[in-house]
């Protein structure tokens, strides 16, 4: 009989199983297909929202799309302004500097010619005064020279008056005796 234990209990506990297991079946059945219906309302409830939210999600991304489109063409419409403002300030600066730098040039072009003018004109009073100067020391040679001519004449006057005839003087009266 022990060995008949080994097949009796289990046998008979695997019975009582089966009629738990089959009435509770048609149980589990009716559960498990009502979670089902549930499951499925639940999913089809969060696929309405997804959808509902995807929607939104679109209309959203839409919207920031145009706007975003919207904030760049009015960043690229204010960079171009100014970007125009730069560029005709730039524009204006440059013509400015380049109107001063040709007046610069004509108030140079003039000095210079008022330079040369000065270089030429100092040049003709140089040689003015040279010329003032040689006639100067031209006329003190010639000074001298009538000077030398003069002293010369005079020299030469002299020397014949000295010895000339009337220039002895007598000789001396004897001296009477006393």
């Amino acid at each position: 009989m022990k060995k008949w234990m080994y097949v009796i209990f289990p046998g008979s506990m695997l019975a009582l199983f089966l009629v738990f297991f089959m009435s509770h079946k048609k149980e589990m059945e009716e559960r498990e297909a009502a979670r089902a219906i549930a499951v499925k309302a639940q999913q089809d409830d969060a696929a309405a929202k997804k959808k509902i939210a995807e929607e939104k999600a679109h209309v959203d991304a839409v919207k920031r799309a145009e706007d975003r489109a919207k904030e760049e063409a009015d960043k690229a419409a204010t960079k171009l302004a100014t970007k125009m403002a730069e560029e005709k300030k730039i524009k204006d600066e440059t013509d400015k500097a380049l109107a001063e730098g040709n007046e610069s040039a004509k108030k140079a072009a003039a000095l210079e010619i008022e330079l040369d003018r000065l270089h030429k004109e100092k040049a003709r009073l140089n040689r003015e005064a040279f010329e003032l100067a040689q006639q100067v020391e031209l006329a003190k040679v010639a000074r001298r020279n009538a000077e030398f001519d003069q002293q010369r004449t005079v020299d030469m006057i002299s020397r014949k008056a000295s010895e000339g005839v009337l220039a002895r003087l007598p000789p001396p009266p004897a001296i009477p005796p006393k």
